[in-house]
């Protein structure tokens, strides 16, 4: 907690360039939460949140009360549970709420190796367009000449971790053959829907929407593709910006989900893209992880990555589209996976039947069977084992 003013509004510490910002963001949109954007560099990130978070991290939100919530997965879960939100972000049928919670995880995590390379490895289309708007936003106070120098810097360090996530000249072809197969799956299933189930944004919209806007959809390189090669997944990308549902060229459609719990072709068609493209990896980093969690042992409640903050606890390799991959492990990916796999335990018999007949479909059974020995949860603004 900080202390604050009682008729402050939220403030959400984010940069338009930031991937898990725009998750957030979107969410507050859509739910028409009055707040104010606020740049980490503001002396009062320093002064009062830094402190209070224990380290430099973005998004963060405090309310008006002063409470402070990091992590954009948990600034839209707060709302939710506050019943401030004007359209939950999660589906009461079984089926819609497993689809959208898995299209949370494919876009705020499956989808990295090509938000990175794409942003990353197109320096002719990007790179002045990156500095500036690096330079921007985390050193207003600097001139502009200075901010670029500096910019570069933190540039050198995000191309690292680029290929951490797997992204190398060897596999880049590869990401981007899968990326123009993923973004004309996307392009058919939303020339037919306005969302990813129907007429109203879901969890796993604003999970996607984390990629495929503030590196996909807004860097110049990404963006000219799109522009190019999937007009109605980019009108999605507006669509996910705007406060009102925004859905001129869909007559007479209205703010609900498609009834009965359906679930279109085409997003059973980008479900087994995440089959395909993701599953892969999920079983490689979970397999490390059960063998690093025998060698090591963490106790209850010990903060992933110890006293040095990391995040990532080693390497897996995996085969993907016929390339050996090494990509970073980090367990809170776990956390995500577990918030599948959490829904799907609460589910009745009926409803898991349901639910087990889409996995048989889109070849995602073992999405649920692959598990970690150790559950891995947010505390303290932290990934903690349990």
């Amino acid at each position: 907690m900080i202390d604050a003013p009682m008729n402050d509004r939220f403030k959400l510490y984010t940069w338009s360039v930031s991937l898990y910002s725009a998750k957030a963001r979107a969410y507050l949109i859509k739910q028409h939460i009055d707040f104010d954007d606020i740049s980490p560099a503001s002396p009062e990130y320093d002064a009062d949140i830094r402190p209070a978070i224990g380290r430099w991290i973005i998004p963060v939100m405090t309310t008006p009360q002063g409470e402070i919530v990091q992590d954009g997965t948990d600034i839209i879960d707060w709302f939710e549970k506050q019943n401030m939100a004007r359209l939950s972000a999660y589906p009461e049928t079984p089926c819609h709420l497993i689809a959208s919670l898995i299209m949370e995880l494919f876009g705020g995590e499956g989808m990295l190796r090509p938000a990175m390379h794409y942003r990353w490895n197109f320096d002719e289309d990007n790179l002045d367009f990156i500095l500036q708007q690096f330079g921007l936003f985390a050193l207003p106070q600097v001139p502009p000449g200075e901010r670029r120098d500096m910019a570069l810097h933190a540039a050198s360090r995000m191309r690292k971790a680029a290929v951490a996530f797997g992204v190398t000249p060897e596999t880049a072809p590869e990401i981007e053959a899968a990326y123009h197969d993923t973004m004309a799956e996307l392009d058919a299933h939303f020339a037919l829907h306005p969302y990813l189930l129907g007429g109203a944004p879901t969890i796993g919209d604003y999970g996607l929407f984390a990629s495929l806007y503030a590196h996909l959809g807004r860097d110049p390189h990404p963006l000219r593709l799109m522009q190019g090669k999937a007009q109605m997944l980019l009108r999605w990308t507006e669509r996910m910006r705007n406060p009102s549902p925004d859905m001129v060229e869909f007559i007479g459609r209205d703010e609900s989900l498609l009834v009965d719990d359906a679930i279109p072709e085409t997003l059973k068609v980008l479900l087994a893209r995440v089959a395909s493209d993701y599953l892969p990896e999920i079983k490689a980093m979970m397999a490390f992880t059960n063998d690093w969690l025998a060698e090591n042992n963490p106790g209850p409640n010990e903060v992933v990555g110890g006293e040095s903050l990391g995040r990532s606890i080693g390497m897996c390799q995996f085969n993907w589209r016929g390339l050996n991959i090494n990509a970073v492990v980090m367990p809170y990916r776990i956390f995500m996976l577990q918030r599948i796999q959490d829904a799907y335990d609460a589910l009745d018999a009926p409803a898991r039947e349901a639910v087990d007949a889409l996995f048989a479909d889109t070849g995602l059974s073992a999405l649920v069977t692959t598990r970690s020995t150790r559950r891995v949860e947010r505390e303290n603004y932290r990934e903690i084992w349990r």
